[in-house]
């Protein structure tokens, strides 16, 4: 497939007009400002509209679009013991691959093309992404709250059977991390079992809930006498590449161990806004070093997987909060909606615009009146859009959503299976 004559974001976020950029199998071909030689198969006429690369949710409970909606107003704890476990709590394989189903349309349609995933039913995830085309990075979480033998727990196990049979299935796309829910969610053995599994296992990302609240962030420690990051640290969980999810009280010192061991903040602003839970300081993890990438958390306590909307909270929730309009800039929202995603994934060959990079792209339809007058098409991108100048999303080359089609997923079947499945849930709660 052969775009011409588009305007691009190159690999350093800056804007190219007039390009014409060849997909050929899952990867780009060529870049240049004329035709290239070679057959090209279809081509777009990329007048009016923006090329650049798809963007990667670092944090994300997909099942949950299922529980749109559904506790809102609420306190934390209230939202989670009055609602959300009781809901979670009837739950079932056929609810999960449809509510999964559902958040990869949606994902689709906002330009998010890979997805860091922790919940359970795993192997259903698993089915519904490889069957609608996307990426993902399915996580199966871990508690012990009980403090059971970590070698009995069931979620232990479905972990280490998961990782075994799904891990770079569907072409790579997916991808199987290992997950320890929360400090707070577990204890010390059990983390300490989890690390030595991702460490045997080699080519694994580390994926936990970190610092997301004041209570979570001031309980651990006065539980261990250290801060989350510095437990995480202490157990082994940081021995292996790892996300760190929220991070919104995490400290100076927690930034230099994130720095450190190579760990992703996935700020997650839409979510800890609404649940009142804080702002991360973002601006302070890019300043510190540390990848910085965006993640939607479930639509429970989004709402939208609307990842341009993401983007723009992340920008003006720093600014308002610490006081300061020159935190984070159009172009570090970008970077952590893209390749600061792709790279908290091990998806290290996607996220940049450039010639041998798999072919996970989206154009956005950038003649609407939104998007004008272009003083910084960058800047227009991040604080004009609204999430529907998404026309295109393509996955390894493959186009999957176009124009409000999708090519692999049918949308009528899975809106009505979601409404099923969350009606039989109600009936029984």
């Amino acid at each position: 497939m052969l775009f011409k004559n588009i305007t691009m974001l190159n690999e350093n976020l800056d804007v190219e007009k007039e390009r014409y950029v060849l997909v050929k199998g899952d990867r780009i071909a060529y870049i240049g400002d004329k035709p290239p030689a070679e057959p090209c198969g279809r081509e777009y006429d990329g007048r009016g509209k923006l090329l650049m690369s798809g963007f990667f949710n670092a944090h994300a409970h997909s099942p949950m679009t299922l529980m749109r909606g559904y506790g809102e107003n609420l306190a934390l704890q209230d939202w989670l013991t009055k609602k959300i476990f009781p809901f979670e709590d009837k739950l079932d394989s056929n609810a999960v691959y449809w509510g999964t189903m559902l958040a990869m349309a949606e994902s689709l349609k906002f330009g998010i093309v890979s997805t860091s995933d922790m919940y359970y039913f795993c192997e259903d995830m698993a089915e519904a992404v490889a069957e609608c085309g996307a990426k993902s990075n399915i996580s199966r979480s871990v508690t012990n709250i009980t403090g059971e033998d970590p070698q009995t727990l069931t979620s232990m196990k479905e972990n280490t059977d998961f990782y075994n049979k799904y891990h770079n299935t569907a072409d790579g796309r997916i991808r199987v991390d290992m997950s320890l829910h929360g400090e707070y969610t577990s204890d010390a053995r059990t983390a300490r079992v989890l690390a030595d599994c991702a460490r045997d296992a080699g080519d694994v990302i580390m994926h936990v809930h970190l610092s997301e609240t004041k209570l979570e962030h001031e309980e651990c420690k006065q539980r261990h006498g250290m801060t989350p990051a510095a437990y995480m640290e202490k157990v082994g969980l940081f021995d292996v590449p790892a996300l760190a999810a929220h991070c919104v009280y995490a400290e100076d010192d927690d930034m230099d161990i994130f720095r450190a061991k190579g760990v992703t903040v996935a700020t997650n602003p839409v979510s800890n806004m609404k649940l009142a839970s804080g702002v991360c300081n973002a601006s302070k993890v890019i300043d510190k070093g540390v990848n910085l990438a965006i993640g939607t958390d479930s639509v429970a306590s989004n709402n939208s997987l609307n990842f341009i909307e993401e983007m723009k909270t992340l920008a003006i929730s720093s600014k308002v909060y610490y006081a300061d309009p020159t935190l984070i800039t159009p172009k570090d929202a970008l970077r952590a909606a893209t390749s600061g995603g792709a790279m908290a994934q091990g998806r290290t060959d996607s996220g940049i615009l450039k010639v041998g990079n798999k072919a996970d792209l989206i154009v956005l339809d950038i003649s609407g009146p939104n998007m004008h007058p272009v003083h910084s098409l960058i800047n227009n991108i991040v604080y004009s859009c609204s999430g529907g100048e998404v026309i295109m999303t393509m996955v390894d080359g493959n186009v999957l959503y176009e124009n409000g089609i999708y090519s692999l997923i049918d949308i009528e079947k899975t809106v009505y299976e979601v409404e099923k499945a969350t009606q039989r849930i109600l009936e029984r709660l």
